[in-house]
């Protein structure tokens, strides 16, 4: 891992309330204790699962599992169940929750995978696991098997070593819907999807790919959690600070369109990276005809700036150039 300081004058990262539970949004569909599909459950199983997991369930061993969170030990699990949103693991005196987004051969597949299929053939498995979570008055566990891949005690380290502001390099782990996972050397940090660019991001995968490495600031740290807050825009000037200059109204730039929509499309600046709404009317050859038949992704037009909400981070496009 290279540590560095940015130099980059940016205005200090501001996180909105609630920022880390994106972190885990993709599995929070599905709690892990509420509705799982055990080993050959039947839909009309699920009540009786539930009370199996949340009244007949001992307490995990809270001191074993602060034990192994504090030493970030490793310890092996076997996949008693499943839902949607990860595994069901169990094993001298613990259980608790592996989120999809942790498994090492499921990393990258997005919402379209056949999620059940994928999770069935696990159960059963031993999994080499690391507590990533412990909340003990949530009664909450969360492991990672991607975390287990780092040696016991890196985490700690890190911690030790990164600090707000710094400049890291990492290797992108995991892209989902919410944002991409980055490997620091041993300790995962997550680039939520607002962070990836100063414009407009339809999906992560748009800006990274699964096993580059990338240059990132870091924005927060959660030790206690095992949480580092990434940003990958903010190695770059905010090119809407001088947007008055950069692109005034009326003045004509490049641009490539990033996607198409019923009432009008996106399109980046090619010079700024930040992008604006072309309008269905601003579009002369689409009238009465779908956007669709004139413009695609990856298409270079020339568009003509027609309005600017520095502020908002808004900006008005048109392909009528006079």
């Amino acid at each position: 891992m290279v540590v560095q300081r940015n130099e980059k004058e940016n205005p200090s990262p501001v996180i909105d309330e609630g920022w880390w539970s994106s972190v885990l949004a993709e599995e929070g569909r599905s709690s892990a204790y509420t509705l799982p599909r055990m080993a050959g459950s039947k839909p009309e199983d699920q009540d009786e699962a539930r009370i199996i997991l949340t009244d007949k369930k001992p307490a995990p061993n809270w001191n074993l599992v602060k034990d192994l969170y504090l030493r970030d030990q490793i310890i092996d699990l076997t996949v008693t169940g499943h839902n949607r949103g990860g595994l069901l693991v169990e094993g001298d005196g613990l259980y608790g929750f592996v989120p999809f987004s942790h498994l090492v051969d499921l990393a990258g597949k997005g919402e379209n995978t056949d999620r059940d299929r994928d999770l069935e053939t696990y159960i059963g498995r031993l999994l080499r696991l690391k507590v990533i979570e412990c909340v003990p008055e949530d009664g909450r566990v969360v492991f990672s098997e991607r975390a287990a891949q780092s040696e016991s005690g890196k985490r700690a380290e890190l911690f030790q070593a990164l600090q707000p502001g710094q400049q890291v390099r990492g290797v992108v782990t995991n892209v989902t819907d919410f944002g991409v996972f980055v490997d620091l050397g041993g300790v995962e940090g997550l680039i939520h999807i607002s962070e990836l660019s100063w414009g407009r991001v339809s999906h992560p995968s748009q800006i990274v790919k699964m096993g580059s490495t990338i240059d990132v600031q870091v924005l927060e740290l959660a030790p206690e959690r095992s949480r580092v807050a990434l940003s990958l825009k903010r190695l770059l000037m905010n090119p809407w600070l001088n947007a008055s200059v950069e692109f005034p109204e009326g003045c004509i730039k490049s641009a490539t369109i990033t996607s198409v929509l019923s009432y009008g499309a996106f399109a980046r600046l090619d010079e700024t990276g930040v992008e604006g709404l072309i309008h269905a009317s601003e579009i002369l050859q689409a009238e009465g005809l779908p956007i669709k038949e004139f413009l695609s992704e990856g298409q270079a037009v020339q568009v003509r700036i027609l309005h600017l909400d520095a502020a908002h981070q808004r900006l008005g496009l048109s392909m009528r150039l006079e």
